[in-house]
């Protein structure tokens, strides 16, 4: 997969927003997801997240520049810190190790 002119990168997100948690895929859906969006502004929140796959689930995760604005988020929707080397690598970047 190529780059976009522009796009952030993974590596980019993990530089500049480096306070990541990880939320069930189920949690963010639908009218969830408009909550979590409101909540978040104003915050550290990266404007492009990922999500990854680990044990058959999917995981949402949300990148944030500041660590109280991760703990705020974290506090208020649950989830867990994700450390990004633990994601995985090339073709397999969507799964967690």
């Amino acid at each position: 997969m190529s780059a976009r002119k522009g796009e952030l990168t993974a590596a980019d997100i993990d530089r500049g927003w480096p306070f990541q948690i990880a939320l069930d895929g189920a949690l963010c859906t639908g009218q969830q997801s408009v909550v979590q969006a409101e909540f978040c502004k104003g915050l550290s929140r990266c404007v492009r997240g990922h999500s990854l796959f680990h044990d058959d689930k999917t995981f949402v995760v949300q990148c944030f520049s500041l660590k109280e604005d991760a703990e705020k988020f974290m506090n208020r929707f649950g989830g867990e810190w994700f450390n990004p080397r633990e994601r995985g690598r090339g073709n397999q970047w969507n799964k967690c190790s």
